[in-house]
Formats: C-alpha cells, structure tokens, sequence
C-alpha cells in the first residue's frame, strides 16, 4: 500500500521493540505492494541490524503464519519466514492491526530489472522444491484448498455498477466493462473444463514483484499471505503467463526455469483458468479499491493505472486466457 497506514509510528516502533525485544532506532515506511489492507517499514536498531515489518488490518491467516517457517525447516532456503516472539507465536496485536517482523533482504524485487539466467533456473529449483514438499497433517489442516469456484464474477458484476454510475470510472467502464464481462463467463467457462488432478503447496502470488534478490544474487521469496493446496500451475501460470514483471518469460528463460524445475508439462486449460481468474480477481481489487477505500488520490491513480492496463490487456483483439 503506499499510503501510511494512519498509525502513531512511535507506539509502533514501540511496540516492536517490546514485541521483538530489539531497540528500535527508526521506521522508515516502504510504499511497495497493492495489498490495501497491508503495509510495510524497515526497522532500524540502533546496533545496525535491519527488518522488515508488516502492518495487517485484521488476522493473518494460520497458513500465512506458520506455512513459511515449516517450508524452511524441510530445506526449502529461499523461503523468507517471520521472526518468532520471545515467548512464543510469530504475530503480535497492535490495536486493529496485527504485526509480523521478518529479516530484511537488500537488493528490492525483481519485477522491474528481471531474473539473471542463473536466477531463473533458482526460480525453477525453487518452485520444484516447492511443489514437491509433502505437508504434515497439521499444515494440510490450516491450507486452504482449490475450489475451481471463484467469486470474482459475482463482485464484478456488484462493482460494475458502481462503477458506471461514477464520476472517476464510468468512462472506464464504458470502454472496458463489455470485455470484463465477456472474460467473468469465459472464467466460469474454463472452471467447469478443468480435469481437476494432483495439489501440492502453491505460494499463489509468485510474480517477480515477490522474489528478491541483491545483483545476481541468490533469490529470497516473501509475501506468503494466500497459500493454498492446488494444481502446480496456480504458480506456474506466473512463469509463463507475460503478464508480471518488466522482463517476461521468453524461450530462452523458460528453458532455464525447465532446467531448474524439472520435467513438467503444464495443462494448458488450468493455466488459462488461473491466468483468466487472476485478471478478473486483480480488476475485482482495484475497482473497490478506487470506489470504496477512501484512499488518497495518488494512490487511487496507482490504482487505476493498473487496473487499465489488466482492462487494456483483457480488451486487446485475440486476448485468450
């Protein structure tokens, strides 16, 4: 989110430090992510160390808690875990929000500069190590589990409404809501062909924006909020979809992603169903986003510059999931 959360930052900082029991230098806000119900700082401690801090209105989920530190423990590096309290748990309350403090990484996302080639067969060991994790029993229990039933069609239409009837979107609606609609039936379309088959631990939220690294450095992935047991191509489709980053999947990178990853020959009707579902959720977010958040202007023109380029890509002569 990349408005401040409209919190008192000196009993946040506060509260860290007696929370984490590090001494708390300073917060530096970091206005990264779309998430508008979450936001995050680097901590600094006046001995040098460095974290990184997010900010929840509401409960993370069980999944998102505990899912990073057993991934970790079974050998999966690359997984960035929260730091756990002193006595115990890894979330701590502060008022309406909740907190998670994690180890900072340098170097930012990949999303703008892209993968190195040595980056892109990691990203493939990664997600091969990944999908091949067996959870225990009492992970299984707090991962949520694939529907194929998704109710973003449901909110568009509820949205589109308003949307047409506002000041700020109806021109948008008016260019865009005929192929919106047209991509809601092609989603439920592609959910009752799906042949459901084999789930495994799915990050759900792979895109480069979540893998950092420092030059060609090893790769450190965050952002763990919305695991879920499905498919291998819930992740899959970020590799080879072109929608994330600045430097997509070409042939050359998904050659060396195959070589990280391993054989695998992904069902080319589940991956245009996640693609599709994803355009239609991301343009679900935005839109109530702009017209409900009460978020402030820049960040409402954040939002709909990405909201027309999902619109300019769903609308494109030939778009297909």
């Amino acid at each position: 989110m990349i408005d401040k959360p409209g919190v008192d930052e000196r009993l946040l900082a506060a509260e860290v430090a007696a929370a984490w029991g590090v001494d708390v230098a300073g917060l530096v806000f970091m206005p990264v992510g779309l998430d508008g119900h979450a936001w995050a700082y680097r901590v600094d401690t006046a001995d040098g160390e460095r974290y990184f801090l997010k900010l929840r209105r509401g409960d993370y989920t069980h999944a998102a808690v505990l899912l990073p530190g057993f991934l970790r423990a079974q050998g999966v590096r690359q997984v960035v875990a929260p730091i756990d309290l002193p006595g115990g748990g890894a979330v701590r309350g502060f008022g309406d929000h909740r907190l998670l403090l994690y180890p900072f990484h340098d170097g930012g996302s990949l999303w703008g500069r892209g993968l190195t080639d040595r980056q892109w067969i990691e990203y493939g060991e990664f997600l091969g190590r990944l999908h091949a994790v067996t959870p225990s029993a009492d992970m299984a229990a707090v991962l949520p589990v694939e529907t194929w039933r998704s109710t973003a069609g449901e909110r568009l239409r509820a949205l589109g409404e308003q949307a047409a009837a506002s000041e700020l979107l109806g021109t948008f609606w008016d260019r865009y809501g005929a192929a919106l609609r047209r991509l809601s039936a092609t989603v439920d379309d592609l959910a009752g062909r799906v042949t459901p088959g084999r789930h495994v631990v799915c990050h759900a939220d792979i895109h480069p924006g979540n893998l950092i690294a420092e030059g060609d450095g090893p790769l450190h992935v965050v952002d763990w909020d919305a695991p879920i047991l499905a498919p291998p191509e819930r992740d899959l489709m970020f590799v080879f979809s072109r929608d994330f980053g600045d430097h997509p999947v070409n042939a050359h990178r998904a050659a060396l992603f195959r070589r990280g990853y391993g054989p695998l020959e992904p069902d080319r009707t589940v991956l245009s169903y996640y693609r599709g579902e994803r355009h239609l959720d991301d343009v679900v977010a935005f839109l109530d986003s702009i017209l409900n958040s009460g978020a402030s202007p820049e960040s409402r023109a954040n939002d709909l510059h990405w909201l027309t380029r999902i619109a300019e890509t769903v609308a494109a002569p030939g778009y297909a999931p």
